[in-house]
């Protein structure tokens, strides 16, 4: 981080060290500034583009999901819920590449994440906990140890898998292929990250700006979200307004769904 960060937060960010690592979000200094002009290729519109079809894919199997809830007669749904697996979903997608049918089935490897966030926000409520050594007796404390390893051994299994496909197809021919599919995943982008010095990431550092990103994306997104949805639900005229806006957009597509350069025509949802 490269704000000052009052005391309360940096004891909190102090808890997820353990599962993220010194990532972005955990970094400062030279090293901040090192990891972000790394991944600043990572966010170039040529590689956000494809994924817009992954997020409209996640969107559609939670709105079906909701579909089936509605015609079932149930009134009410955790919102935050549905939003956060939606937001996994497609972070895993675009991440690892890796399709984990979390929103239909249960994953270990999301319910994980989703348990270590919990645990983090539950310590930090109880000051007796913050000591490490006291929280690692407890079984909240196991539990957060579990789940970390579960996280890690899936991610460091990603790497370890990309690192045996470079070598055999040489980095021209990998992205060729990855062309093809049209999809460079972050952990594609980080493996192929050289700074101004030719020097590479390391793989306890990809390690922990994929692990970052699958927390923070997935946290930050679901609670926007959730807040747009509700102020949406509590304003129905502005709803309506959106809903219209979107289907004019649609109205002349053969797609019916919304695409990378319908983004800077929406002025209601922007």
């Amino acid at each position: 981080m490269s704000a000052t960060v009052a005391p309360n937060d940096m004891i909190f960010y102090g808890f997820m060290k353990t599962w993220l690592g010194v990532g972005l979000l955990l970094s400062d200094g030279d090293k901040w500034s090192h990891h972000l002009r790394m991944l600043t290729p990572a966010f170039h519109f040529n590689i956000l583009m494809p994924y817009m079809k992954i997020f409209n894919k996640s969107v559609n199997i939670m709105h079906d999901k909701w579909q089936c809830l509605a015609s079932e007669s149930s009134a009410r749904l955790d919102m935050f819920e549905h939003l956060s697996l939606m937001t996994l979903d497609s972070l895993q997608k675009c991440v690892f590449s890796f399709e984990s049918n979390c929103q239909e089935k249960p994953s270990e490897y999301i319910a994980a994440i989703l348990e270590l966030s919990a645990l983090i926000e539950k310590r930090n409520q109880h000051i007796l906990l913050h000591t490490d050594f006291l929280y690692h007796l407890t079984p909240d404390g196991q539990r957060f140890r579990r789940a970390c390893h579960l996280v890690h051994d899936f991610t460091d299994a990603v790497i370890q898998e990309r690192h045996r496909t470079l070598p055999t197809q040489g980095i021209d021919d990998f992205l060729k292929n990855k062309a093809k599919s049209k999809t460079l995943d972050f952990i594609d982008v980080l493996l192929l990250s050289k700074d101004e010095d030719g020097k590479e990431l390391s793989d306890e550092d990809i390690r922990a700006e994929a692990d970052t990103f699958m927390f923070e994306g997935h946290d930050t997104t679901a609670s926007g979200l959730s807040w747009v949805l509700y102020h949406l639900a509590k304003h129905p005229e502005f709803q309506e307004r959106c809903r219209q806006e979107a289907r004019e957009l649609l109205k002349d597509r053969e797609s019916i769904e919304i695409e990378w350069q319908c983004s800077s025509q929406m002025e209601e949802t922007s």
